[in-house]
């Protein structure tokens, strides 16, 4: 196993505690097995970067993969130099084989195909699949239908499900990778079937369905007797041709609506099933640290396969055996003239009589010290060097939390990079730092 990397000022910092497991990437993406890898994280940490990466590497390897973004922002078609992205997979061009030449390895190439989740979209392809050409127009050009259809309470973590099942169910590719959206809402979707039917076993539902369920006649006086209330309530609120829009969609639909639920069940247990693994993104923050802990418990209590935690941005350094109050201090005695000076148990005076052979050195004889720009320099290289032991030491602080609740989770870090990854290049750097199985901080 890899060694733990020394992120804390102290190298002893981590003495007397256990190392979390290390997550190997390759292991997970190269398993033929490993069919879809769920990333899941608050906003802001990475997460659409790492899927794209874990994608591209997927493909550089051999692999089939479709990447599905749930996040409307463009990074993802722009990091893979599309114009952009829709509801169709479309093939990311300049991907290449990066396999170590091996005794009787397939040598077929690996595609890696991208897209984005158009939920409207979804929800009429649902409808066009599922309903007879009658039906379905009926259904489409309904306007309660256009309404649901467009932002409904629920209909994005839905469609999100019946999507993923799309794309599992036609077998075309060896690894779909699913970018969720951020915050804790990433793991609506694990909700969707619930939603679904409490949705359709509401009361509501119920009404606008009991006229056509009971036909004709017999549902005009059903309505009269025992029902004439609520809708003429629910007429006044909706509007009377709002409502008659509601029943006609849901009349329409009633027959379909049984499919939604059986497919949005088939898959929440295809999530559970082998072959299925859950990443947790995260940055090394209290804020999203507190965020991963809250998927990895929910995950756990859905019986979801969580494989491990991505820890995006660590900020590092080459210099760990200085501390920050050694390089505080070195900074001061560069900075003010005449601090006593301590290196190697030796103490010299800095523009002391006795150095200088004057009783008195003022601002001008050190403004006049050629020596004193290279130190101002220097002090302030020593502060900015206290700055990033401090938060090294915060980040490990806040790592170590985690660790120590949740011991069992598997980690792999990435190092903060100097600018934003925006195209296949940045890519495969995250891609080959997430499948080192530690992080050469620097």
């Amino acid at each position: 196993m890899s060694q733990e990397p020394q992120t804390a000022a102290d190298p002893d910092a981590r003495s007397g505690r256990s190392p979390a497991p290390t997550l190997h990437v390759d292991a997970l993406l190269d398993d033929p097995a490993t069919r879809i890898v769920v990333c899941c994280g608050s906003g802001g940490v990475g997460k659409t970067t790492t899927a794209a990466a874990l994608a591209l590497r997927a493909a550089e390897r051999g692999r089939k993969v479709v990447v599905l973004t749930i996040d409307p922002a463009k990074r993802l078609a722009q990091s893979m130099g599309i114009d952009s992205l829709d509801n169709v997979p479309r093939r990311v061009k300049g991907t290449e084989d990066r396999r170590e030449e091996a005794p009787g390895e397939s040598a077929e190439p690996g595609e890696l195909h991208a897209m984005m989740l158009d939920m409207k979209r979804t929800f009429d392809e649902v409808v066009e699949t599922h309903a007879d050409p009658e039906r379905a127009a009926q259904i489409l050009a309904n306007p309660f239908y256009q309404t649901v259809s467009g932002g409904f309470a629920g209909t994005q973590e839905y469609m999100a499900m019946e999507k993923l099942g799309q794309l599992r169910a036609k077998d075309e590719w060896d690894l779909i990778v699913v970018d969720t959206p951020p915050s804790r809402n990433a793991l609506d979707f694990l909700d969707a079937p619930k939603r679904l039917g409490s949705f359709l076993d509401s009361k509501l539902i119920r009404v606008l369905t009991a006229p056509a369920k009971l036909g004709g006649r017999a549902g005009m006086a059903f309505l009269n007797v025992g029902m004439s209330m609520m809708t003429g309530t629910l007429g006044k609120l909706l509007g009377g041709q709002l409502l008659k829009d509601a029943q006609t969609f849901v009349s329409a639909m009633d027959t379909t609506f049984g499919g939604f639920r059986t497919r949005a069940d088939a898959t929440f247990k295809l999530l559970q099933a082998p072959g299925t693994a859950f990443l947790v993104v995260a940055a090394p923050e209290r804020d999203a640290l507190r965020e991963a802990a809250y998927f990895v418990e929910r995950l756990a209590a859905e019986k979801m396969p969580l494989v491990g935690l991505v820890l995006n941005r660590v900020h590092g350094s080459g210099a760990t055996r200085l501390s920050a109050e050694r390089a505080l201090a070195a900074a001061e005695n560069l900075a003010e003239p005449g601090i006593v000076d301590q290196a190697d148990g030796n103490a010299d005076v800095r523009n002391s009589p006795e150095t200088d052979g004057s009783s008195d050195s003022g601002p001008e004889d050190a403004a006049a010290d050629p020596d004193r720009p290279v130190d101002e320099l220097t002090a302030g290289l020593l502060r900015l060097h206290a700055e990033r032991m401090r938060l090294l030491a915060r980040e490990q602080r806040t790592r170590d939390r985690f660790i120590s609740h949740h011991p069992e989770v598997a980690i792999v870090e990435v190092p903060a990079l100097p600018g934003d990854v925006h195209d296949l290049t940045g890519l495969r750097d995250i891609g080959d730092r997430l499948a080192a199985g530690h992080t050469e901080l620097s």
